[in-house]
């Protein structure tokens, strides 16, 4: 199975449209599978027209830790307080109590206590599903919960998942989170191909060499998508003169439109939304293929 992993570095440019046209596409002629790997806010199944109860399966995870202090064991050192770099142990009457959304579950705490007082028990911080898309492809996602730690050990879970339900499947394609933290890095990580999605503006640019600086550390072949790419001239030129001073291969630019947007609020491919990208789809699948 070759993964396909699409990331922005910077959030609003367009990686999830893009990622599900692209799925839709190569589903006419592959056996693909889709991983929604932007857990703090997985929201591709919505492009697909899924919603909650659509899902075949919601499995709890536990792939956190958080510390729990016994307080008959507790002698009040405050070593642990003092120890917590995330400043998740609160003093109350002498004794600590942790702060569930501060608390890290480092284990520190553990370390420096004399008398054995604390432990650390896992936490049930996400939810893992799938279900079939009315496309006919399968697609895995994960719900991290509000204030929970742990992203990037449940993309891989993610990722887990959509390979044991299409272990068959010619491609995987990866939706990545915004920005290059923890998530971003899990969702690269064992990637055959990255695509960068980018958009001409200071930011978009900045970040897509962020991304780029990613994607090279782990040695992925990689390619550059500007979208609204005719939003500035300028920026788009500045874009296409540093990936050919870089050898990266630019597969498509996408010319801004309202479609994107009003395909969306139908939760509907912009692929199926607006026939006219069919053609779009079909080179950017080709390139991609090629590489």
């Amino acid at each position: 199975m070759k993964k396909i992993v699409i990331l922005s570095g910077k959030g609003g440019v367009g990686k999830s449209s893009i990622s599900a046209s692209l799925a839709v596409s190569m589903a006419k002629d592959k056996k693909i599978v889709c991983a929604d790997c932007d857990v703090d806010a997985s929201n591709l199944s919505l492009l697909f027209g899924l919603k909650t109860e659509d899902y075949e399966e919601w499995k709890t995870l536990s792939t956190d830790k958080r510390a729990v202090v016994d307080e008959k064991k507790c002698i009040k050192c405050g070593k642990c307080i003092e120890t917590c770099y995330f400043k998740a142990m609160k003093p109350v009457e002498g004794i600590p109590k942790v702060d569930e959304f501060g608390c890290e579950g480092c284990g520190a705490c553990k370390l420096v206590c004399p008398v054995g007082a604390i432990t650390l028990v896992d936490v049930e911080n996400a939810s893992v599903g799938y279900a079939k898309t009315k496309q006919g492809f399968m697609i895995a996602s994960a719900q991290l919960r509000p204030g929970a730690s742990g992203s990037g050990k449940i993309v891989f879970e993610v990722k887990k998942k959509a390979t044991t339900k299409e272990p068959e499947a010619d491609i995987m394609i990866i939706d990545s989170a915004a920005g290059i933290g923890c998530p971003v890095i899990a969702s690269v990580t064992g990637s055959d191909a990255a695509i960068i999605v980018t958009e001409p503006t200071p930011s978009g640019y900045s970040d897509m060499k962020r991304a780029l600086a990613v994607v090279d550390h782990f040695k992925i072949k990689r390619s550059i998508i500007i979208n609204k790419s005719d939003l500035n001239e300028e920026m788009s030129h500045k874009i296409e003169q540093f990936c050919k001073e870089k050898d990266i291969p630019i597969i498509q630019k996408i010319p801004f439109d309202k479609a994107f947007v009003k395909a969306m609020t139908e939760m509907k491919p912009i692929i199926e939304y607006e026939k006219r990208y069919e053609k779009i789809f079909e080179e950017i699948k080709k390139r991609i293929l090629e590489l």
